[in-house]
């Protein structure tokens, strides 16, 4: 029994062992015997896994067969009050060694990701350091590892999606306990993580363009003083210049823009640099005349014509290997692919490529499409995938809502004083969002922002944002907003959770979620009306654009790191190339058909892809997931109380989740059903 066991165990848990020696295997057997005639027939199923599961992750190293026997006959725990104890003891635990850690990191870090002044060449070294790397390994060389697998259940996502909800909140921490030890990565390979990650955020961070320096015929189209960072920025210029005079040459050239940053023909003298002139059409380069550089800027550079080298790629590439050195510590997901759905998401690959196709090939996508163009006056253009003429800021220009915010939150801290009257707006009660308010620290963004969360009680969630030296424009304040759902997710999520080994929401894409329930809020937030019968209509009709614009981009995602495990000698331009071919063989599937234009390389733009490991799928799942909870809310429901409710649930599998907070599973039924409604019948 003992020898299935184990051979099961092996198979479930991501562990890097070769079958346990003969010397280990009898020690482990022994033990078996020894623990069920002390603690009775009854605890053999536990004693059996508990055994199987230690026995799969010992390496030599952890000690003998002598000490793994006694190391299992001293450890085991059997009675009720004493297991909760233990349970009680990680908890506690964990959580003070992950909150530490978080800390640390936040404060290494800080330098490179906050706008707190010029970096120094030390600040990329110190946010690639990761306190916490070693913690995994540690714990194992510590036996406490060991410890939470004799004692706790590991379980695979077939028996998490088919049993977990008739499980206890008890037993569900008990499952993510027990699943935080699953693998067993070495410090190296997770330092080697943090580096390529820091080197990717790093490289994106500084990927801006001086628009001002972007000529089109020799004309400047942009205000002097515009820097926007790729892709973020770049893209909600375009939905900004849907609102403005000059806006469709505008949107013309920052599509240019995009395509010379994804095929690397941007020539890399341009790069964050407001000394040169440049036109995107014709890639000419020259310096820029001395009253159009910006105040503090250096004399003129000389014109460089060479092209920035294949650097997007090469730190796609990076990520990629270092994640793949991480493959042989998780034998049940030993792919990056693999781990991202199966064990972060916990939704198959297959199940989210299904609801994506669902979208991409909607009877309701053309119609949709239609009415974009109605509302143009013209055919679509490729840029036309990022149309944002549906939501209510678009009956306001760029300037105007400008103007508001940057009157409202001149600095950082102005947005941090009037966090408690945002949080009423939407929809909390006074005292929490008091509450809330006192438990997010507002900080300034080197980048475009993101929320930091903590990891214990006694520490605070960090919203970082982007503020210029004349305020928070509106593009940073639609950010920070966004930005401010996730903290206040994080603060729910970790102070009101009933286990703290349950902190969080199932996967990234919950957190997506409740973020854009924040988000659709915005303009209520700076007091203006909110959206009517028909802005509401046109609210769900956006939903549907938003997601089918990005489900082809998070289909990319996935067919890239694909590519990158078939061809993994790969170089930067090979993968560029590859990326390339991917980028338009997706969109002539799914856009050319609704554009009237191919091999378009879009797609690729997402900066994401180069610095998140596979994280754009969880962006159109959280468009659905947000759907789902919208159409809950729609039934006469405060934002406030019914958040709180969701985001204290805690992490378990994503339907399970779903039910409670909506009442059915993540589907797609709700985000096409209010499409479906709000474009009507089809008269075609």
């Amino acid at each position: 029994m003992l020898t299935a066991l184990v051979a099961l165990t092996l198979a479930a848990a991501p562990a890097p062992m070769t079958p346990a020696d003969p010397a280990a295997a009898k020690a482990a057997a022994q033990a078996t015997a020894a623990l069920v005639a002390r603690h009775g027939p009854g605890q053999r199923a536990r004693v059996e896994r508990g055994v199987a599961q230690v026995l799969a992750a010992w390496r030599p190293s952890d000690g003998d067969a002598a000490a793994l026997q006694a190391f299992l006959e001293a450890q085991f725990v059997s009675e009720p009050a004493a297991l909760e104890a233990l349970l009680a003891r990680f908890e506690q635990s964990l959580e003070a060694l992950d909150g530490g850690f978080v800390e640390q990191n936040r404060t290494l870090s800080r330098w490179a990701v906050l706008d707190v002044g010029p970096m120094q060449r030390v600040d990329p070294l110190l946010q690639a350091f990761d306190a916490g790397a070693h913690l995994v390994d540690d714990l194992f060389d510590a036996k406490l590892a060991f410890v939470a697998l004799l004692n706790f259940p590991l379980t695979t996502l077939d028996e998490r999606l088919r049993d977990g909800a008739r499980w206890s909140r008890r037993e569900w921490a008990e499952v993510r306990l027990a699943g935080r030890f699953a693998r067993r990565v070495p410090a190296a390979v997770n330092q080697q993580l943090a580096q390529a990650s820091a080197d990717a955020e790093i490289y994106i961070a500084d990927d801006n363009v001086y628009m001002h320096h972007v000529l089109v015929g020799g004309k400047r189209l942009f205000p002097k003083g515009m820097r926007l960072l790729s892709h973020w920025n770049l893209r909600d210029q375009i939905k900004a210049d849907y609102a403005t005079q000059d806006g469709l040459a505008r949107q013309r050239a920052i599509q240019k823009v995009m395509e010379r940053i994804v095929t690397q023909t941007i020539p890399a003298a341009v790069v964050n640099s407001p000394l040169l002139d440049w036109d995107p059409y014709t890639n000419a380069v020259a310096p820029a005349p001395r009253d159009t550089i910006e105040t503090g800027a250096a004399p003129p550079a000389t014109a460089a014509a060479g092209r920035e080298p294949d650097t997007r790629y090469a730190r796609l590439l990076e990520t990629f290997r270092a994640a793949r050195a991480a493959d042989p510590y998780s034998p049940i997901a030993p792919t990056h692919i693999a781990r991202k759905f199966e064990l972060e998401r916990e939704l198959p690959e297959a199940r989210v490529t299904a609801l994506l196709e669902e979208v991409l090939s909607s009877p309701l996508v053309p119609r949709a499409a239609k009415l974009v163009e109605q509302r143009l006056g013209r055919k679509l253009e490729p840029f036309d995938v990022w149309y944002d003429g549906f939501r209510p800021r678009a009956r306001f220009s760029e300037a105007e809502l400008d103007r508001m915010t940057k009157q409202r939150y001149p600095t950082v801290a102005a947005f941090q004083q009037d966090l408690p009257a945002i949080l009423a707006k939407l929809g909390f009660a006074p005292d929490k969002a008091r509450f809330l308010a006192e438990h997010v620290v507002v900080e300034p963004a080197r980048g475009s922002g993101h929320a930091l969360g903590a990891a214990k009680r006694n520490d605070l969630p960090h919203l970082r944002t982007r503020v210029g030296k004349d305020g928070m424009d509106y593009k940073g304040f639609n950010i920070a907003v966004h930005e401010l759902g996730h903290n206040v997710e994080q603060v729910f999520s970790l102070y009101e959770v009933d286990h703290t080994l349950l902190q969080g929401v199932p996967n990234t894409a919950f957190t997506e979620a409740l973020a854009f329930v924040f988000q659709a809020r915005d303009l209520e937030v700076l007091g203006l009306p909110p959206p009517d019968a028909e802005a509401r209509r046109l609210l769900a009709v956006n939903d549907l654009w938003m997601t089918y614009e990005i489900a082809g981009v998070a289909l990319l995602d996935t067919a890239v790191w694909r590519w990158m495990y078939a061809h993994p000698q790969t170089t930067p331009a090979e993968l560029r190339e590859a990326t390339l071919g991917l980028a338009k063989d997706l969109w002539n599937r799914w856009y050319a058909p609704v554009f009237g234009v191919r091999d378009v390389p879009l797609l690729a733009i997402y900066s994401h892809m180069i610095s998140s490991f596979l994280y754009l799928p969880d962006y159109p799942i959280g468009h659905l997931i947000a759907a789902q909870i919208e159409e809950h809310l729609a039934g006469a429901k405060a934002l406030g109380p019914e958040f709180e409710r969701m985001a204290s649930f805690g992490s378990v599998t994503p339907d399970l989740w779903m039910v409670h907070a909506t009442g059915k599973p993540v589907g797609t039924a709700a985000l096409l059903g209010a499409a479906a409604r709000a474009l009507g019948p089809d008269k075609s």
